[in-house]
């Protein structure tokens, strides 16, 4: 079986979820439904835009129909945008290596919870969106995680830019929190979690935990892929 290696963005490519806090608090803040960084940490990480503004509105005790969730994503995206040039989020060290070392014995795909321009101003400043042979965002899906819905395309994506069936494909999801791990496994991929964003503890659900991807080398991730 081939192998293929999907990364989640948001705390495992950049230390960007402090941005995606800020730009929540200056849309959210004003409308009286402010959320502590501890609270966006235990309860929302993970969680597409739609699923957050969801859930804020959800514990306000107030309702956000879809065209109001709508209105809300968009300007949060444009506060991340505007943030993100203002202050690019840095890389994980050893991102790059990692990603090309990959590149030269799999299929690389990025499946992420964030819209796609959440993530493109920060792929264009760090020249990483040519690391990745797919990129699946919160827009090309109707639901994100814990759904597998983001990793199945991404799964089906890479196998039609190889000649493959989804099902030809070993895989391992990089991921961060347990709503990845739970995405990931439900897309039968194994799951290797990088503990930036959650404890070892919170992430038990992977096949492996480590505090930063510079402990993993290139042949280790392909071994788990076909374990």
């Amino acid at each position: 079986m081939e192998a293929a290696f999907f990364f989640d963005f948001d705390g495992v490519i950049a230390d960007s979820e402090p941005l995606h806090f800020r730009a929540f608090a200056e849309v959210l803040g004003p409308l009286g439904m402010s959320v502590s960084w501890e609270e966006y940490v235990r309860d929302l990480i993970g969680f597409d835009d739609r699923d957050v503004i969801r859930k804020v509105h959800e514990r306000a005790g107030r309702a956000a129909d879809a065209a109001e969730v709508k209105r809300l994503m968009t300007l949060k995206a444009e506060r991340l945008a505007w943030l993100a040039e203002q202050e690019p989020p840095p890389l994980y060290p050893g991102v790059p290596e990692l990603l090309d070392g990959l590149r030269r014995i799999g299929g690389v795909g990025l499946c992420t919870g964030a819209v796609r321009s959440d993530i493109e101003v920060i792929l264009r400043g760090t020249g990483l969106e040519s690391k990745f042979d797919v990129i699946v965002t919160a827009d090309d899906v109707p639901t994100g995680k814990p759904d597998p819905a983001g990793y199945r395309l991404a799964k089906t994506r890479l196998a039609a830019r190889r000649g493959d069936e989804p099902g030809d494909l070993a895989g391992v999801a990089v991921e961060d929190t347990p709503a990845g791990i739970n995405a990931a496994r439900l897309a039968s991929l194994r799951v290797l979690a990088v503990a930036t964003t959650h404890s070892k503890a919170d992430l038990a659900g992977a096949d492996r935990v480590v505090s930063r991807l510079t402990e993993v080398r290139p042949v280790e991730l392909r071994e788990l892929a076909l374990s």
